[in-house]
């Protein structure tokens, strides 16, 4: 059993409350004001471990640093390619998808995601 933490507990419910998928930088930063000795290495390993737990969701990305995601039920994400916001997209996942690869593969699949790119509302402006 894992031990409580409270810098671990503030990081979890930081994720949940905080829809605009952070990296670990800007949680530290955010952190700081309640945690004023905090260093960046113990929320890396905090994110980690939440992540290990399946607490939370990492995002990985060629372009910059991983983000975060206290949301952890299946949905698709959007990344603009000309400022980098990364959204969440309010569809609903396609379970079917799982059984159509399935179908097509030989292994079993236990699930998938999809990441969408293009231009965000604000930059498909200008």
């Amino acid at each position: 059993m894992l031990k409580y933490s409270r810098q671990r507990e503030f990081i979890r419910n930081y994720l949940n409350t905080h829809r605009t998928h952070p990296t670990a930088e800007t949680v530290y930063l955010d952190m700081k004001q309640e945690f004023p000795n905090i260093s960046l290495g113990t929320v890396y390993r905090n994110l980690k471990c939440l992540t290990d737990l399946g607490e939370i969701l990492r995002i990985s990305s060629d372009s910059g640093p991983d983000r975060y995601d206290g949301c952890t039920a299946p949905h698709y994400h959007f990344t603009c390619t000309k400022c980098g916001r990364l959204s969440d997209i309010d569809i609903n996942p396609k379970i079917r998808l799982d059984e159509m690869a399935e179908e097509s593969f030989a292994g079993t699949i236990t699930g998938h995601s999809a990441h969408f790119f293009g231009l965000c509302p604000e930059c498909n402006k200008q």
